[in-house]
């Protein structure tokens, strides 16, 4: 079968051994796959496939099941022919896929392969983070950083989904009127504010933001966290504005706030497949009602993927890349 493996810093598409079945598994043929920042770190080769999944990228996928192994067919409630999206620890860049069954989620009615192949990823990360990790609760304030990314593109609207007043940010008033669509009831234009002034700001209104869903982190991070909700919830999830801030530590301290380090990646199948689970229970009917709307930007064919990848290097992008593989 086909992949797309990194080469001198590029990606290349190359003949690969078909995946082998596990007892717990079955083979997917893939339709669709999202495109991640994890991926251009592991072009970088700072950022390599878990131990058992393929060595080429791709985190999230959706298609068709073709074969199962006797666990999965007594276990769980899919067929052979059952159209599936799933989250993997690598490998979805390619034709066909072996995945634990624990990792499978049915595609909610109404949505496209290219469209379902964008929220396992996505959607399992902010539901980690703003339920498991945040402990959101209707009716609290949620802050999303990089409201113009992928990432917040599920965020924002699963936390209006949850009941959360939404505060997001962005670089310029362009980008805002981007993603006005996503429903965030407060959008921060950091050409005109930075997020520390609101945070401060949003303090002295009585409505201090509870949970915070970071992938920016650097010095606003220190910045900002003084002015959190007593007992409140700062998320990091990666450091895409700086590695280092300064903290306060007496509001941390007096105001009983949680500064929490959370990645999807590195958690075992077993606790994936629950976060799943809960995410389809929870979730899936607000995308099957419209509700919640996937955010694709684009859609390129697999022998594009370099041109895809350079759309996440460019930061152009508001909502999910794309890469159609059938």
């Amino acid at each position: 079968m086909k992949a797309c493996l990194v080469e001198n810093g590029k990606m290349v598409i190359r003949e690969v051994d078909e995946p082998i079945m596990k007892e717990d598994d079955v083979i997917v043929e893939i339709y669709a796959t999202a495109l991640n920042r994890a991926d251009l770190l592991q072009k970088q080769g700072t950022y390599p496939s878990p131990k058992g999944w393929p060595t080429w990228p791709g985190l999230e996928l959706a298609g068709k099941i073709v074969q199962m192994s006797e666990n999965a067919k007594k276990n769980t409630s899919f067929s052979v022919g059952d159209s599936v999206c799933a989250l993997v620890g690598g490998g979805a860049y390619a034709e066909r896929i072996a995945v634990p069954y624990g990792l499978l989620m049915p595609i909610p009615k109404g949505l496209t392969f290219e469209e379902a192949s964008s929220l396992p990823e996505a959607y399992a990360t902010s539901y980690l983070n703003l339920v498991y990790e945040g402990h959101l609760q209707k009716g609290q304030v949620l802050y999303v950083a990089a409201g113009a990314s992928g990432l917040a593109s599920s965020a924002i609207p699963m936390g209006k989904a949850l009941g959360a007043y939404v505060v997001t940010s962005v670089q310029t008033k362009e980008q805002a009127e981007k993603i006005k669509n996503l429903g965030a009831d407060y959008i921060i234009v950091q050409e005109n504010e930075s997020i520390p002034e609101v945070f401060e700001r949003l303090e002295k209104e009585g409505r201090p933001v509870n949970v915070c869903m970071d992938c920016l982190s650097g010095e606003d991070l220190g910045k900002a966290m003084p002015f959190m909700a007593r007992g409140g919830y700062w998320v990091v999830i990666s450091t895409l504005a700086g590695v280092e801030t300064n903290i306060k530590l007496r509001p941390l301290l007096t105001k009983g706030l949680h500064l929490v380090g959370s990645m999807l990646r590195n958690r075992t199948n077993e606790m994936k497949a629950e976060i799943l689970s809960s995410l389809v229970n929870n979730l899936w009917k607000h995308l099957e009602s419209g509700a919640i709307k996937p955010s694709v930007y684009k859609v390129f064919p697999i022998e594009q993927v370099n041109e895809a990848q350079a759309v996440l290097e460019r930061f152009e992008n508001t909502g999910k890349v794309v890469l159609k593989i059938k």
